[in-house]
């Protein structure tokens, strides 16, 4: 699965179990398409995942997306924020 087919992914997670299946899909694409990652070590992903939740409002409106309030947890939200990770610098 390439990083377009995660966004569609990510975009429809509400659940736990969604969230779960998401993960799994992220794993498989760092093995497979690697090269699509910035990230690659934790230090670095987990630098992007706290640059994305610091910065998701601007991020969804930069991209025309739908505004998710990033002050209100959900499973949508971690979804996005952990494919962003993956890039965000």
């Amino acid at each position: 699965m390439n990083g377009d087919d995660l966004v569609d992914v990510a975009e429809v997670v509400a659940t736990r179990d969604q969230f779960i299946e998401f993960l799994k899909e992220l794993e498989v694409n760092l093995i497979e398409c690697r090269s699509e990652w910035e990230n690659h070590d934790i230090q670095s992903f987990i630098g992007g995942l706290r640059r994305f939740l610091a910065s998701s409002d601007g991020y969804y409106r930069n991209f025309g997306l739908e505004v998710v309030d990033a002050s209100q947890p959900s499973w949508r939200l971690f979804a996005d924020a952990m494919l962003a990770a993956k890039v965000y610098e």
